[in-house]
């Protein structure tokens, strides 16, 4: 009988595997400098990259960078996003950073957690995004994909985000962690599906433990 995987031999699987199935993997929010990647990714909550990316389009367009988005109204911001979920408190969001960035910082997005986290609709996994993405800063952003995949294969067995991060970043190799947090979100996005797990077609099925894959 094979001996029950640890944790630590998963991943190096799921880098190996995984690794193949993405390889050089990268946010699909589209952006083009770190301010517009703080913006996608406050707008991200509670909805999709690909309605995200929509609506970017036209507000990136408008207001590219931190100085030309703090020049705007309210209500001109509020229009642009306003197919998005909670889109007032995004809004108000969005013009209140600009605004902060703008006096504070230059212009320029701050590269530490404890700045980012300072700003208006900026939370932990937020800052964690921008970390990793925009400064290649080896930290693991949790969201719903990443947070049900690493307990479903039995990477960690947590409840909350803030432990499963705490959980990951204890056993994945530093210098895999921004690559491995992709291939979690990833494989979550598009094969271990929340509701309906294409646990047939999945690559890492061998190490999984979710008690339900068919």
């Amino acid at each position: 009988m094979r001996m029950k995987q640890t944790p630590e031999d998963k991943v190096v699987f799921l880098n190996e595997v995984l690794g193949a199935a993405y390889p050089n993997p990268k946010s699909e929010l589209h952006y083009e400098s770190a301010f517009q990647l703080l913006v996608a990714t406050i707008m991200a909550a509670q909805a999709t990259d690909k309605r995200v990316n929509i609506i970017t389009r036209e507000l990136f367009r408008v207001a590219p960078d931190a100085e030309s988005m703090s020049r705007m109204e309210l209500d001109e911001v509020r229009n642009l996003v306003r197919s998005i979920n909670y889109f007032n408190n995004k809004a108000k969001n969005i013009l209140e950073v600009s605004r902060i960035l703008v006096d504070r910082y230059q212009g320029v997005v701050p590269g530490t957690r404890e700045a980012l986290e300072s700003l208006p609709g900026v939370g932990r996994k937020t800052a964690n995004v921008v970390l990793s993405n925009a400064f290649r800063v080896p930290v693991m952003p949790v969201d719903t994909h990443v947070h049900r995949v690493s307990n479903r294969i039995g990477l960690v067995c947590t409840d909350k985000p803030e432990q499963t991060e705490a959980g990951l970043m204890k056993i994945i190799p530093e210098a895999w962690v921004i690559a491995f947090h992709h291939y979690l979100l990833l494989h979550g996005r598009y094969t271990c599906k929340a509701k309906k797990p294409d646990c047939g077609h999945c690559s890492v099925a061998s190490v999984c433990d979710f008690p339900d894959k068919n």
